[in-house]
């Protein structure tokens, strides 16, 4: 599946054709996507309880992803998502362009395990309370 969550994309089939938004939602086992403010359903909402009240919620429902098409952020268009493998740090990595030679993938930067097992290992020293005004009148003290 080329669309990924949080990318602009304009719907291709449909009863809601030409309509752009945001995907809030994927499920690529079934190769669907929900888009912001597009195929809108209603929802009847029963009262549960005396003092709930029913209501007809509006909410976006599934759409097949082969009926849209990822907007390019450079130059604005409707795209067919080309692979191709370019290197960072080092690593080559595979992303998604646009044919205008663009990068669609956002820049996401995992933090490494190092930085994550120093924010771990070193606890919070704990003090006691009677400690901890102890040291602070000592200080009042001093000025």
């Amino acid at each position: 599946m080329n669309v990924k969550l949080n990318d602009n994309v304009v719907v291709i089939a449909g009863k809601d054709k030409g309509k752009t938004g945001r995907v809030v939602n994927t499920d690529p086992k079934a190769g669907r996507v929900t888009v912001q403010g597009v195929n809108l359903q209603k929802k009847h909402q029963k009262a549960r309880k005396a003092s709930d009240v029913s209501q007809i919620i509006e909410r976006e429902g599934f759409i097949d992803a082969s009926n849209v098409m990822v907007i390019c952020d450079k130059c604005g268009k409707a795209t067919r998502v080309k692979h191709a493998f370019v290197e960072v740090d080092g690593k080559t990595k595979k992303v998604r362009v646009c044919k205008c030679g663009a990068v669609l993938d956002k820049a996401y930067k995992k933090p490494s395990k190092a930085a994550a097992a120093e924010e771990t290992a070193a606890p919070k020293k704990r003090t006691r309370k009677r400690t901890a005004k102890a040291e602070a009148a000592a200080e009042e003290k001093k000025d």
